[in-house]
């Protein structure tokens, strides 16, 4: 007998170089967010990003600013438009 893992949370599928955003009630509530600063920088929910690398269930995210690269959860993450 096997037994099928069923997730409940969907997956998304973002490709290397998409661009990306925060999804600000996803992050806000997640455990990244308690071990980051109080107050969140607004550049990242306004976007866009760039999408580096994805492994696993992480992205590591790219701005287009003079800050460091962060590695978020794929379902943290939502399409720039």
């Amino acid at each position: 007998m096997t037994e099928e893992v069923v997730s409940s949370k969907p997956v998304k599928s973002f490709r290397k170089g998409a661009l990306v955003k925060v999804n600000r009630k996803a992050y806000e509530n997640s455990l990244e967010a308690a071990a980051s600063d109080q107050v969140f920088p607004e550049y990242i929910f306004k976007g866009p990003g760039e999408l580096l690398v994805v492994k696993g269930e992480y992205g590591q995210v790219r701005w287009r600013l003079p800050v460091p690269d962060v590695w978020l959860r794929i379902d943290q993450l939502e399409e720039w438009s």
